[in-house]
């Protein structure tokens, strides 16, 4: 056998190796990374959540500072009681995206029906639905939409009706709000 000869064998050996020890590393690894669980929000994320829900996304004047649906701006359409609501964490961040179809539940992506995203839906699709979904009074980004879920599962939702211990948690110390619930 010549040097050369014997040296492409061993390079095809060493190169299917190779190949069988990256397949092999792959297998144990991807798995790991995959079945982690996701990190809980940590308090300041909590806090970015609360913020966008009052502020930028306004979501209070129809849901209510609690979520409760006990709206804070008479004009705006009843929202739903969150407190109350199944949805889990994908389906408000649906939600949220996407607003409800035929209600007054707006979209917060800007680019929510101009290619089908979501509910496979374009902006000519929304004007079969007798109730117009209104524009949300700022856009929100896809982290943002993230941030007010994780605030929504962490302070509202499932937390059953609103008392005054409830409210002190929620703001983090007793406020003038809190004190029309009973000790």
């Amino acid at each position: 056998m010549t040097n050369t000869h014997q040296y492409s064998m061993d390079l095809r050996f060493f190169s299917r190796a190779a190949v069988a020890v990256a397949i092999m590393a792959a297998a144990f690894v991807a798995p790991r990374a995959q079945a982690q669980e996701p990190q809980p929000p940590n308090a300041s994320d909590i806090a970015e959540g609360m913020r966008l829900f009052q502020q930028k996304g306004n979501c209070q004047s129809c849901h209510g500072w609690a979520g409760d649906g006990r709206k804070t701006d008479s004009q705006m359409p009843d929202g739903a009681n969150l407190r109350e609501t199944k949805l889990n964490r994908a389906g408000l961040v649906m939600t949220i995206k996407c607003g409800r179809l035929n209600s007054q539940m707006p979209a917060f992506d800007k680019f929510a029906y101009s290619d089908g995203r979501c509910y496979g839906k374009k902006q000519a699709d929304l004007k079969a639905y007798p109730t117009r979904m209104p524009d949300p009074p700022a856009t929100l980004q896809p982290r943002e939409i993230e941030l007010v879920a994780d605030f929504l599962i962490a302070k509202i939702v499932g937390k059953g009706p609103m008392d005054r211990a409830k409210c002190v948690e929620f703001w983090g110390s007793e406020t003038d709000v809190c004190r029309e619930f009973p000790k």
